[in-house]
């Protein structure tokens, strides 16, 4: 039996279905928080009825989903209209497998000992490339519900991922160059050695984190849907379990940007002198302990999306283009020269 289970390719079919199914389970338990969260601030109580504390409100909706009636409106695009749910679920979900969220030994002596489905040497390229797709989804969720409303939502995520893209790819180089590495295990580990890279280079975190903003689609930047002037935007002719499908991607895509977040910025699963006196304990011990670390940074970091979502107004249009390309687009290339300039005159950088 331990033969059977050290197979690579069966060890590797349980990291899949070990990270497909925590996804799956954060993904109704953050729309439950966002329930809650919502609530608080608006001084009401949110789901409380069925279940402790209201945490089966998300079973009733997803039965009430199933039995929902399925149409197709006239004259769509059939094939990318049952195609675009998929594509906009599925890159939270396979962005995960590239995230390392703990450690069983000594990471700085080599990958071994990392909770990780899969370790690229190029994983930060991939995870930029994977988040993209999401985009293309609500295009065509768009284009092909024969929808004015749709349509408009679906160029406005367009157009929006364009121009927030290049902030964001702005930011990574500026990253790139000061952490030296592209591989999200050595990019936590050099933050085990020196300190989180939030400290380091505050002004990339935060325009890195304006720039997931845009590509999640959240408030203050959630134009593509905006319900009071596009009825809810790209995803407005779909019910049941195509629009729960677009649902489960919003809330993927928000775990697993929060912890490429928390990896690139937020030390991952380190945490100062505690790493230290995990390697003196069990290895199962390691890896639950950093686990759970992991995940509250990311749990943190979501509750911080829903506090702005629920706290500011969604920009017009017109401020949303403006800011992207006259103001972030110029601060990012001038963050990349600052970066330069410290690493030339300061040896600012990671050898």
């Amino acid at each position: 039996m331990s033969e059977f289970l050290l197979n690579p390719w069966v060890l590797l079919g349980i990291k899949i279905a070990v990270g497909l199914g925590l996804v799956m389970t954060m993904v109704p338990m953050l729309i439950w928080m966002e329930r809650r969260v919502s609530a608080r601030f608006q001084l009401r109580l949110g789901p409380n009825r069925i279940g402790p504390f209201g945490l089966f409100q998300n079973l009733a909706d997803a039965v009430k989903l199933i039995w929902k009636e399925d149409f197709f409106p006239r004259n769509t695009d059939r094939v990318l209209f049952l195609a675009s749910p998929i594509m906009t679920f599925l890159p939270g979900v396979l962005i995960f497998a590239l995230i390392p969220v703990g450690m069983t030994g000594n990471a700085a002596l080599g990958h071994g000992g990392i909770l990780a489905i899969s370790d690229i040497g190029l994983g930060l390229l991939v995870v930029l490339a994977i988040s993209s797709v999401s985009a293309y989804g609500i295009a065509f969720a768009g284009w092909s519900s024969n929808n004015q409303y749709a349509l408009l939502g679906g160029i406005r995520s367009s157009a929006q991922l364009i121009s927030y893209e290049i902030v964001m790819m702005l930011s990574i180089i500026a990253f790139v160059m000061m952490t030296g590495s592209i591989n999200l295990i050595e990019i936590v580990v050099q933050q085990q050695e020196t300190w989180w890279n939030i400290a380091r280079q505050p002004f990339t975190f935060l325009l890195f984190l304006i720039a997931i903003f845009a590509e999640l689609n959240r408030a203050p930047f959630d134009l593509p849907e905006a319900e009071q002037e596009l009825v809810g935007g790209y995803h407005v002719e779909y019910t049941g379990l195509r629009y729960a499908w677009f649902m489960f991607g919003e809330y993927a895509a928000l775990f697993t940007m929060c912890a490429v977040t928390t990896t690139l910025f937020l030390g991952g699963w380190s945490l100062p002198f505690v790493d230290t006196w995990l390697l003196a304990t069990p290895w199962w011990f390691m890896g639950l302990v950093s686990f759970g670390i992991f995940m509250t940074k990311v749990i943190a970091l979501v509750f911080f999306f829903m506090w702005v979502r629920w706290t500011m107004p969604r920009f017009r249009w017109d401020q949303l283009m403006s800011l992207g390309w006259t103001a972030l687009i110029p601060l990012a290339l001038a963050n990349i020269l600052l970066t330069a300039v410290l690493m030339e005159v300061g040896g600012f950088y990671v050898d």
